[in-house]
């Protein structure tokens, strides 16, 4: 039974189970009404008894006080009595009629309402006979509605068994064609809905992000420096070198030894070279040389003297260097302890940018963007401070330098709010605070501007290649370029192979595979780009 029946078979419960609740009322009405009427009656007949009881004992009482004044006032009083009798009976009829009357107009109303109630017992039966008569007629339709629906089973599975002859698949098989119809239709009008949403979305926020991203960085005017793995350091004359590489070589091993670096001495002229990827091991070299020549006495022991007095005064000028920047940032409750830490920054590097001038162009970036959106300029700034405090020790101490700067700021006592901004600003943990999101913003733009960062030509070249073979293995891309220094890739489809909808889904496709698979410096614009050309040759 499908659902129609069930319907039908509810309907009909429904309307008989009414008829039969109307018949039922319509019992009860008219047994209360006939009631009524018995009990109204014999009140009526009790009543009237009651009344002509009441006048015949007062009559009779009338009569006798009438007698024995007649007696006591004998002839004289006789014509007296008569008229007091008379009037007495005429008034004791007048209000037996008009009761009598009463009666008799109660009497017409019991009848009127008792054929009313014949009347309406007429109509109940008229109407249960109807609806006997459809329920009858609804159980034939039932009936036959069954027998219909049983052909239409039946003439439906011969159709399917045709079709599934004809077309040559069977039923599941075309199930799922159609629903793979149906999916690549929808996946194509949502495509179609997406691209217009998010092209309205992209205005407007491309338009306030240009205006609130262009007020942060034209503020900042840092200047770019390449750091490098080595130092030269100038002499006086090439005399010096043999004073510096001593008997035997003795002047330069001490040398070496104490400031921990590779010392290069070869055909450049006037020139020592310091090598180590260490700049503050490289600075503390240079110096020492640079004191060394300017003393002139050039020997072990005074090499390890002078070198001590370097690493001392070393550990003074990134105290007040850290010192200085932290003040000039507007924090000058900063631990102390991190004075020395932020200093050390000056001589790091990322990818050749200097760290200290990048975490300072990062927090007046960062406190910008939270000026303009309505957020803590000052968490903002700070956070940016520290976003890579850790860099600071990340070659002597085991742990990334997120973790590293996570564990300082908290053995010094920073904010909550300021660790969780600088925790997340490479997108390890899920930003809570506008601050945190606008401190990763801030760093990105810090590092992606042009000329901010410097890379090796093969990992740059690698980088290339690697854009283009991702986007030239879809199929229907003919061509693809790498513009931009890596920083955009366009690719070329076939417009027979790929429409509009598709070329969409394909950009987002790129751009996916790009952030899992490849690692690179701020972002990656994908461009696809489709087109039709007719040529023809006139001959």
């Amino acid at each position: 039974m499908n659902a129609l029946d069930w319907v039908l078979i509810v309907i009909t419960v429904v309307a008989f189970a009414f008829g039969f609740m109307q018949l039922r009322r319509a019992h009860a009405a008219v047994l209360h009404a006939a009631k009524a009427h018995t009990k109204a009656e014999t009140e009526l007949k009790a009543k009237r008894e009651r009344l002509l009881t009441e006048a015949e004992k007062e009559s009779s009482r009338i009569i006798a006080n009438g007698q024995k004044e007649a007696d006591a006032l004998r002839r004289e009083a006789d014509l007296k009595n008569k008229e007091q009798a008379l009037a007495a009976r005429q008034e004791a009829e007048k209000i037996a009629n008009e009761r009598m009357a009463s009666l008799g107009k109660q009497e017409q109303r019991l009848q009127t309402k008792e054929d009313s109630l014949d009347k309406k017992l007429q109509t109940v039966d008229q109407k249960t006979k109807e609806l006997e008569v459809k329920t009858e007629k609804i159980k034939e339709e039932f009936e036959n509605l069954e027998a219909q629906n049983l052909k239409v089973k039946q003439v439906i599975e011969a159709q399917s068994r045709k079709l599934e002859e004809v077309a040559g698949l069977s039923r599941e098989e075309a199930k799922a064609e159609l629903t793979a119809q149906l999916e690549y239709t929808a996946k194509m009008d949502a495509a179609k809905l997406i691209r217009r949403i998010e092209e309205e979305a992209e205005e407007e926020a491309d338009r306030r992000a240009k205006w609130t991203i262009t007020t942060a960085i034209q503020r900042i005017a840092s200047d770019v420096a390449a750091e490098a793995s080595v130092t030269s350091v100038h002499l006086p004359s090439d005399d010096l070198k043999g004073r510096i590489i001593g008997r035997e070589g003795r002047n330069i091993r001490a040398l070496e030894k104490a400031v921990g670096c590779d010392l290069i001495v070869d055909d450049t002229p006037e020139t020592i070279v310091v090598s180590s990827f260490d700049p503050i091991r490289r600075e503390v070299a240079s110096q020492s040389l640079q004191k060394l020549i300017a003393d002139g006495r050039i020997h072990p022991a005074r090499i390890e003297e002078v070198v001590e007095k370097v690493k001392i005064e070393m550990d003074e000028h990134l105290k007040d260097l850290g010192k200085s920047v932290s003040i000039a940032m507007g924090f000058p409750d900063i631990h102390p302890k991190l004075h020395k830490l932020i200093g050390r920054l000056n001589y790091r590097t990322s990818y050749g940018q200097n760290v200290l001038e990048h975490t300072k162009e990062v927090a007046r970036i960062a406190e910008y963007m939270a000026c303009e959106m309505g957020a803590d300029p000052c968490i903002a700034r700070r956070a940016g401070l520290f976003h890579d405090i850790g860099k600071a020790i990340d070659r002597e101490v085991e742990g990334t330098h997120i973790e590293i700067g996570v564990d300082m700021l908290k053995r010094f006592g920073e904010k909550d709010e300021v660790i969780h901004a600088m925790n997340c600003h490479h997108g390890d943990i899920e930003p809570r605070t506008v601050e945190a999101m606008l401190v990763t913003a801030a760093d990105a733009l810090s590092a992606a501007r042009p000329g901010a960062r410097r890379e090796m030509f093969e990992t740059y070249i690698r980088r290339l290649e690697q854009l283009e073979e991702i986007a030239t293995s879809y199929k229907g891309v003919q061509k693809s370029y790498a513009m931009q220094a890596g920083r955009e890739i366009r690719i070329m489809v076939d417009a027979g192979a790929v429409n509009d909808d598709q070329a969409f889904w394909l950009a987002k496709d790129v751009s996916k595979r790009i952030e899992s698979e490849m690692q690179y410096p701020g972002q990656i614009k994908v461009t696809v780009m489709r087109e039709t050309r007719a040529v023809e040759f006139a001959r």
